[in-house]
């Protein structure tokens, strides 16, 4: 436990390798109870943690160094993604790879499940969004294109009707998930980015600005039309 800081309660030093960089940290309910953090590290591992005893569980190590990791929704498989074309699916039970994606041509630094649990999508350096069935790995549902560079942050609204995409800096795009996400809507602004997320009842969409300059929160709310008789429905 940590008494010295005010607000902090648990400090831990997950490597001592020389490249320890955390490249992310998800945090999730675990399918065996409790809420679990999992961090990706440059020193080429992935550490699942419990957050209620601050207890390190899992250690899985890879042949390149982790940039990003996403549970899926009922927790049995992650995806990985890192230094690598592929990304790799792996088994939350023993840490076995279950399937191997291809199709980027560059590394990966993000990636996101669909609340259903079959859709999943990964952002690379390739400068596209590449969105995934796990039905059917050998292509792509579909392939996003982004404007400036390399896809950095991905996030899957909460009901599944939205994906959110953003690239390193000035763009961040809303796809919806119907139709093969042809329709999408464009945000453009001045600013690097550091990510994005959406509030829990999907009301309102996150961007994280990190410029030195300009540095700041921003924050969209969804629009909603309503038409004459949905005041009685």
């Amino acid at each position: 436990m940590r008494l010295d800081k005010l607000g902090v309660s648990f400090c831990t030093r997950m490597t001592c390798d020389d490249n320890s960089i955390t490249n992310a940290v998800e945090i999730y309910d675990s399918a065996r109870g409790g809420t679990h953090l999992m961090a990706s590290n440059n020193d080429s591992g992935v550490r699942e943690y419990d957050m209620a005893r601050f207890q390190l569980l899992n250690h899985y190590r890879f042949p390149w160094p982790v940039n990003h990791t996403s549970m899926s929704p009922d927790c049995k498989i992650f995806v990985v993604v890192g230094d690598h074309k592929d990304a790799l699916l792996i088994d939350s039970q023993n840490g076995k790879t279950v399937a191997t994606v291809v199709g980027h041509q560059d590394y990966s630094f993000a990636s996101s499940w669909h609340p259903d649990g079959r859709i999943f999508a990964t952002g690379n350096q390739d400068k596209t969004c590449r969105v995934w069935d796990i039905r059917k790995l050998s292509v792509p549902v579909a392939t996003l294109k982004g404007n400036l560079g390399a896809i950095r942050s991905v996030r899957f609204s909460l009901d599944g009707q939205f994906m959110v995409v953003a690239e390193p800096a000035d763009f961040v795009h809303v796809y919806s998930t119907k139709g093969d996400f042809k329709m999408q809507q464009e945000i453009d602004f001045f600013g690097e980015i550091s990510g994005v997320s959406l509030s829990p009842d999907d009301e309102s969409l996150f961007i994280g600005i990190w410029d030195r300059t300009y540095a700041s929160l921003l924050q969209y709310n969804k629009r909603h039309t309503y038409g004459y008789l949905d005041s009685y429905l």
